[in-house]
């Protein structure tokens, strides 16, 4: 029904964690989207204009309008709401825990550790959105545009490294990023040791620390 909106940036307001609403005014007209939380890092200061890619949905005869930064993000959205047993909210929270290439690598990978790292993302809803959407995504990912990276610890190793990077306070994003480095930049062998591949990840990791 509305495929984007172009607009003037007139507030945003922080409902919860998972529930931020942009205030977007279109000619003249005020319209209130709810949009990942992530997305208020690219947003233009009040005044400033911005374009929005829309979801429209009406739920309870109420209607509601979700915004994205990108027609990949809303399409990726629209498949994550196809699962059954996952709502907006739901969906939102796993673009906001993810970047849009991980959380795609994650569900066609099955990486079911990685995805549960979302909040209110259970195993068996996990295992559930890998299993209803690997294929679908493994085809739409191509016209989106989108490289899942085959680089990493090898399968037999990749839950027990990650594991450890949660325990020690990481976030799903940043053990996502730092195997990502460890492997292409670093070009640590996807078999090495398990030691190996935490001790590089968090070496990695404190850098980016003192850095920003």
């Amino acid at each position: 029904m509305i495929s984007y909106l172009k607009g003037i940036v007139a507030g945003v307001q922080t409902i919860s964690s998972n529930r931020v609403i942009l205030t977007l005014e279109v000619n003249n007209i005020g319209y209130d989207l709810q949009i990942p939380q992530r997305l208020t890092k690219s947003l233009p200061e009040s005044g400033g204009l911005v374009q929005i890619f829309t979801h429209y949905q009406v739920r309870e005869e109420v209607p509601l309008l979700y915004g994205f930064s990108s027609p990949a993000e809303r399409d990726l959205f629209r498949h994550l709401l196809s699962v059954s047993g996952i709502g907006a909210a739901l969906a939102i929270t796993l673009l906001d825990t993810l970047e849009l290439p991980d959380l795609v690598q994650a569900i066609i990978a099955a990486n079911i550790q990685i995805l549960i790292q979302a909040p209110g993302v259970g195993k068996k809803t996990a295992e559930r959105i890998c299993l209803e959407l690997k294929s679908k995504l493994i085809e739409w990912r191509k016209s989106a545009g989108f490289f899942v990276a085959t680089g990493g610890p090898a399968p037999g190793i990749l839950e027990e490294v990650q594991m450890t990077l949660f325990a020690l306070g990481y976030t799903a994003h940043e053990v996502s990023h730092a195997l990502h480095v460890v492997s292409e930049d670093i070009g640590l062998p996807k078999d090495a040791y398990v030691e190996d591949w935490i001790k590089q990840a968090i070496a990695h990791l404190s850098s980016s620390e003192q850095i920003s």
